[in-house]
């Protein structure tokens, strides 16, 4: 990895390192050159290649806990948090818990991210709908019927000791967090990929007003830009 900012530029850069000083919750996210957060089969594995998914699995090491949206687990395809040898040397311990963010709890309770998951996973739901999820799984109850996202965050840090959370979105989860002013810094991976393609996911759903970036670090590996913003909040 190489990184062009801040100056000088310097090569051989270790993602570890340079990701090291985590804020409270980052997002993590990839997108193409033309701004699709999916790739043509509707997920993320085609877009950042052997460079995205380094980083990807650094920003997992150097979590407290991975926070990912209901519709993301309905998909199927995400499974339990796992780490390489070295990371989890680095680490100093087993991998960070996902914790599923829903109010609906429209999800399939046998998937392995529930029953295989070698850390737990962690639901994060509403008081109301507390008894949807089954005995066996960890609930960290936020809001009354709305999941209260400050509430749930503020759990995970406070009375769980995950300190440092990072997001994996998708949209409405990640936009949801900006809304609520908890998100510290967006660690966007920019493929050099024009998709152009009918299945065209956006980066976030609605914002309530523009968010200003700093940009803070500015890496390239293999075609691929990573971009670390701090959001102004």
């Amino acid at each position: 990895m190489r990184r062009l900012l801040p100056g000088p530029p310097a090569d051989g850069i270790d993602p570890y390192d340079a990701y090291a000083d985590a804020p409270g919750l980052r997002l993590g996210m990839v997108m193409s050159a033309d701004g699709s957060a999916t790739d043509a089969d509707g997920w993320t594995d085609a877009l950042g290649g052997d460079a995205d998914f380094r980083v990807f699995r650094t920003l997992r090491a150097l979590a407290g806990a991975i926070l990912v949206g209901a519709a993301t687990v309905r998909t199927g395809r995400l499974g339990p948090a796992r780490l390489r040898k070295d990371l989890r040397a680095r680490r100093g311990g087993p991998p960070a818990p996902i914790v599923v963010v829903s109010r609906s709890l429209n999800l399939d309770w046998t998937l392995p991210l529930f029953t295989e998951a070698e850390t737990p996973t962690i639901v994060m739901t509403s008081r109301s709908a507390r008894k949807g999820v089954p005995d066996h799984i960890q609930v960290v109850e936020a809001g009354e019927d709305e999941v209260d996202l400050s509430e749930g965050v503020r759990t995970l840090r406070e009375d769980l000791g995950y300190e440092r959370l990072l997001c994996e979105g998708g949209p409405a989860l990640a936009s949801a967090l900006i809304r609520a002013s908890l998100v510290g810094e967006l660690c966007l991976n920019i493929a050099p990929t024009l998709l152009g393609s009918v299945r065209h996911t956006r980066l976030l759903g609605g914002l309530d007003t523009e968010v200003t970036l700093d940009p803070a670090a500015l890496y390239l590996d293999e075609g691929v830009l990573f971009i670390r913003y701090r959001l102004r909040v």
